[in-house]
C-alpha cells in the first residue's frame, strides 16, 4: 500500500486532519521556505501525533549537529536531506551516527539530474525522494512543479524505499503511484489554498491514495 506524507506542516489543526486521515509520515521543514518552523514549535504542535506516525525533518545542506540537536527537541523519526550533503552529515552517514540516534535518512534528488542513476547508486540513505528541479526556485522543495516521471522513473533502478514529490495533487497522484509504483507520495503545496493548509485537501488527498492502494489490491 502506498504510503503518504504530508509536509510542510506549521499548524497543529492541520497535523491533527493528517493523522486522523491516515498520514503515514508528517514533514516539518527546518530550512529556508514559507513554511519554516523552528523545533520548539514543530515540537509543540506534534505532541499528540501517535508513536506510529512518523515525524520528518526537511533540512538543506544541514551539519550534523544542526540536525542531532533539532531531532533531540522534536523526536524525529526520519531526516530528509535537500541540497549537497556537508562534511559532517557525509561522515555521519558512513560511520552509522542516524542509526545510533535511531533515525532514518532521505535523500532528495532532482528527477531530471542528468546523472541521477549515479547519484542514486552512490547514496547512503536509507530512502530515496525524488522530486522537481530546485535551481531557479525560491526554495529546495514543495514549489508545486512536476518533473519528467517517465525519464525518472527508468532511471531510478536502486532497490531502496521511494518517495515520489513535486507538484502532486488530486488530479496526478494517480498517474505518479502507476510510473512509479513508490513506497510513498510527499505532498505540500498540492493540499493548500491560497499557500495555507488545508484540511479538507489533506484528508480528500490521503484517502485518493487509500482508496487507490485498496483498488490495486483487489486487482491483484
Amino acid at each position: 500500500m502506498t504510503k503518504v506524507k504530508i509536509c510542510g506542516l506549521t499548524q497543529e489543526t492541520h497535523v491533527a486532519a493528517a493523522v486522523a486521515a491516515g498520514a503515514d509520515y508528517l514533514g516539518f521543514v527546518f530550512a529556508n521556505s514559507r513554511r519554516f518552523i523552528t523545533a520548539d514549535a514543530a515540537k509543540k504542535i506534534t505532541t499528540r501525533v501517535p508513536a506510529a506516525i512518523h515525524k520528518v525533518g526537511v533540512f538543506v545542506q544541514p551539519t550534523f549537529i544542526d540536525i542531532k540537536h533539532t531531532c533531540d527537541i522534536v523526536g524525529l523519526s526520519h531526516i530528509q536531506l535537500h541540497g549537497t550533503i556537508t562534511p559532517s552529515v557525509q561522515q555521519a552517514l558512513e560511520k552509522g551516527a542516524f542509526q545510533q540516534l535511531d533515525v532514518s535518512v532521505i535523500q532528495a534528488f532532482n528527477g531530471e539530474a542528468l546523472d541521477l542513476k549515479e547519484k542514486l547508486q552512490s547514496s547512503l540513505a536509507d530512502f530515496i525522494l525524488l522530486d522537481a528541479p530546485a535551481d531557479t526556485t525560491a526554495y529546495a522543495g514543495g514549489n508545486g512543479q512536476t518533473f519528467n516521471w517517465h525519464i525518472a522513473a527508468k532511471e531510478h533502478t536502486v532497490s531502496k524505499p521511494l518517495f515520489v514529490a513535486g507538484g502532486l495533487n488530486l488530479t496526478n497522484v494517480q498517474q505518479a503511484i502507476t510510473c512509479f509504483t513508490p513506497y510513498a507520495v510527499d505532498i505540500s503545496s498540492g493540499v493548500e489554498t491560497n499557500g495555507t493548509k488545508d484540511s479538507a485537501k489533506i484528508t480528500a488527498f490521503i484517502q485518493k491514495v487509500k482508496e487507490l492502494s485498496i483498488n490495486e489490491t483487489t486487482n491483484e
